[in-house]
């Protein structure tokens, strides 16, 4: 059954919408998924306290833009090839990477990119990506599912180190950046919204 217009995520709203076409365009949306989150994680850019990656506002827009089964498959699909060896992390590299890079400090915040992932896909779903503010409101939500596990990792892993050392080392430090790339991913896909709406008119 097609989904209306109002049901839809931003991905669902252009492009064919069943059959095999429709297949295809979401195995290619994966494929894409995958290859901007595996670029954008590497992406640094210098700020105080600590350098901005673009890897959440990739994961951030992703979840937005493709809804909760598109946008699970894909970040699926990004922490398998990372899994098996690839350099597609933030902090990865060649020597550092795999199932041992992620059982490290960073383990915890990929766990958080799945759940924030589906969040923002739910939240996109009963159409909150239409609006600037409620689009902020669910990526605030998105935000707290990936440092909750990111934190109460480094605490498990760091053990006798403490939450208020886990706090100030993996929260902290990047909330200035993260609120930078809340606030363009909560004005980007509402934006994109209204260029589709503007097209249709």
């Amino acid at each position: 059954m097609a989904l209306a217009l109002n049901d839809k995520v931003l991905t669902e709203a252009f492009g064919p919408s069943e059959g095999t076409a429709l297949r295809v365009k979401q195995v290619l949306m994966v494929v894409l998924g995958i290859v901007a989150l595996s670029i954008l994680a590497k992406v640094k850019i210098p700020m105080w306290p600590v350098p901005v990656t673009m890897g959440t506002f990739a994961v951030l827009t992703i979840g937005a833009a493709y809804g909760p089964r598109l946008g699970l498959a894909t970040i699926l699909g990004y922490m398998i090839i990372g899994a098996l060896g690839f350099d597609v992390f933030a902090s990865s590299s060649a020597e550092n990477a795999g199932l041992t890079y992620m059982m490290g400090g960073t383990g915890g915040y990929l766990v958080g990119y799945v759940l924030a992932t589906l969040a923002l896909g739910f939240a996109a779903r009963a159409g909150w990506d239409r609006s600037v503010v409620l689009m902020a409101v669910a990526l605030l939500i998105a935000n707290a599912l990936i440092y909750v596990p990111g934190v109460a990792w480094l605490t498990v892993l760091y053990e006798g180190k403490g939450l208020a050392w886990a706090v100030d080392v993996g929260l902290k430090p990047f909330l200035i950046g993260d609120a930078l790339k809340l606030g363009l991913a909560a004005l980007l896909v509402p934006g994109l919204w209204k260029l589709i709406g503007s097209a249709r008119s």
